[in-house]
């Protein structure tokens, strides 16, 4: 019988931090589920501890080379069989027992919303909510209503989204982007798949992953890549007029220094609840 989730743990040499993760999914009160853990050739052992923790036809362990994390994610989703596929990172948790219940109770009653609502076949997409940032303590909102300059500022990180899996077998992550392959996805989805606006984006207010931080985007290094990545993304699926147009709104509302304040642990709170104000007013 198909799971209704295929929740994904990608990893290469997590030590406890794949136990404490593999524990959060354990402790759902949902369980209509498959587990993948993709492991990249580890040498420290943990992997091959955790079959034990799921039961045998709910579990899998994929141990395979790959070329990064995205290449993982791609490996383990070609894999899974589950309706939709959740991405959680090594060292990440669910935010409470609660999330995978309200998530598919969402996602069902969405479904029949669309289907009442929509007079063209639209194409199952992508559910998403919110996260808590370990590393400054605050929730972070997303945008509830997607639009071209949302995705040109400010997307979900795929620990706040739910995938249809056909969505992923379509367009999977493109491997040649290190760091932001699921900003990729995500504006190919707004802009891109089998023309814009059929992919549907469904929004819920609430927080689906506590969020570790401080991961492979985040060195200096990859911050600077991430930046490269963004303006080649962005030239791919926006006009230049709209780049014009975004990058002046960016200048002039001080993006670095709101990124700055945004990262900051003493004022991210500050930030993060007039974002907050900004985005519930949009709902």
């Amino acid at each position: 019988m198909q799971p209704f989730f295929s929740i994904i743990v990608v990893c290469l040499n997590p030590g406890k931090k794949l136990l404490e993760t593999l524990e959060s999914i354990k402790e759902q009160t949902f369980c209509d589920y498959e587990v993948i853990v993709k492991d990249g050739l580890s040498i420290d052992g943990v992997a091959e501890r955790v079959p034990e923790m799921f039961p045998k036809e709910s579990f899998r362990l994929v141990i395979q080379k790959d070329q990064g994390i995205y290449d993982a994610m791609n490996q383990a989703a070609a894999l899974a069989r589950g309706k939709y596929v959740y991405f959680l990172n090594c060292g990440d948790r669910f935010y409470s027992e609660m999330v995978l219940l309200q998530m598919a109770e969402f996602i069902k009653a969405s479904k029949r919303e669309q289907q009442m609502e929509s007079k063209v076949q639209e194409i199952p997409g992508i559910y998403y909510g919110n996260i808590f940032e370990r590393l400054t303590g605050q929730r972070v909102a997303s945008n509830p209503h997607m639009d071209a300059f949302g995705c040109y500022r400010n997307v979900p990180c795929h620990q706040a989204c739910f995938y249809s899996r056909e969505l992923l077998l379509w367009h999977p992550f493109d491997i040649s982007y290190k760091v932001r392959a699921d900003y990729e996805q995500f504006l190919w989805c707004f802009f891109a798949a089998d023309g814009a606006g059929r992919v549907t984006f469904a929004y819920q207010d609430m927080i689906i992953a506590d969020y570790e931080g401080g991961g492979f985007s985040e060195t200096k290094e990859n911050k600077r890549l991430s930046a490269k990545e963004h303006r080649e993304i962005t030239q791919k699926y926006m006009t230049p007029a709209q780049l014009f147009k975004f990058r002046a709104i960016m200048l002039l509302s001080l993006a670095p220094l709101r990124t700055w304040i945004a990262e900051n642990e003493r004022t991210a709170g500050i930030y993060n609840r007039m974002k907050g104000i900004v985005y519930s007013r949009k709902k």
